[in-house]
């Protein structure tokens, strides 16, 4: 009970975000630039607050990071075996990897700090840190071999991820946290106030891009995407993590970050890369929906789980 009673913010948020979109309760033109301020400033905010003032010696961040990748590779592997043995086409494909793959991290953040308090926060900063960017690259290859778009060279790529704020921020954070400088009381206060903006209104985007007439269609791939990244990866998470030692909210952190719903700016990616983008969109939304039940429960097995 404990668990839902501190999710529920969080999926109330996101469904009043739809229920002011869908009703048209704001001007439509405030989503584009609310999603812009939260991701280029008050996200990169919280990030950098948070990793650079973290007690990072404290988390066992090589298990964790081996938690998180195994278990997404697994995930990507029996995807990429379904594909071969169905015959499925590649732009499909691509669309439901990457929504096997990227994790929706306002929701990510929301739900571990209102769970796991500030040992959530810090662990899912670490599990940012060592999975986007890999993950990224990962949805980007796979989305120029399968996809039917314009193919970017390797220095777009690279441009692109040293471009990311969220990247830029905790990497950021971490070398602030390595040099043993302390961060100043009026930064700090600065970086918290503007932190603490992000997650509502990131939520409140979550729930106002969510397309349901999309989610109607291609039940088979949407389903088979979700069923991999909401349930499959976080239990082979489960396992991994019990398995390097990892226990408490540290692995309740860890299986969270990856029951994590798809995020919705690989909508964005698969149509600039020439995959399913309407696909996409419904996996996006299917996953954001079931993830109101499939996160509890698999939170309430880790509880369970010996560690």
């Amino acid at each position: 009970m404990t668990t839902l009673s501190s999710l529920a913010p969080v999926m109330f948020l996101i469904v009043m975000g739809f229920v002011l979109r869908a009703k048209n309760l704001l001007d439509h033109q405030f989503w584009l630039p609310c999603e812009k301020l939260n991701y280029f400033w008050l996200f990169p905010a919280l990030m950098f607050s948070q990793v650079a003032t973290a007690s990072l010696n404290d988390f066992p961040v090589r298990p964790i990071a081996w938690s998180i990748l195994g278990a997404v590779a697994i995930g990507a592997v029996s995807l990429w075996l379904w594909r071969i043995w169905r015959s499925q086409p590649g732009t499909v494909f691509s669309s439901v990897i990457q929504g096997a793959l990227r994790p929706n991290t306002y929701i990510g953040v929301a739900a571990a700090a209102a769970t796991y308090g500030t040992t959530g926060l810090t662990v899912t900063s670490i599990s940012i840190a060592v999975a986007i960017p890999l993950l990224n690259v990962a949805s980007i290859i796979i989305l120029m071999h399968y996809g039917q778009g314009k193919r970017p060279g390797v220095w777009q790529i690279v441009r692109a991820l040293v471009r990311n704020p969220v990247i830029i921020s905790v990497v950021a954070g971490l070398a602030f946290n390595v040099s043993t400088l302390k961060l100043p009381d009026m930064i700090g206060n600065i970086l918290h106030i503007l932190g603490g903006a992000s997650l509502p209104l990131g939520l409140l985007a979550v729930g106002a891009g969510l397309d349901l007439k999309a989610a109607r269609s291609a039940h088979g791939p949407v389903l088979q995407s979700s069923f991999v990244k909401l349930l499959l990866v976080p239990l082979i998470t489960l396992f991994i993590g019990v398995e390097l030692g990892i226990s408490g909210p540290v692995l309740a952190t860890v299986v969270l970050f990856n029951a994590l719903p798809c995020t919705p700016s690989a909508y964005i990616m698969t149509k600039l890369l020439g995959g399913d983008h309407r696909l996409s969109a419904g996996i996006i939304s299917v996953q954001t929906v079931l993830a109101a039940v499939t996160i509890p429960f698999i939170l309430m097995l880790t509880q369970l789980s010996p560690n």
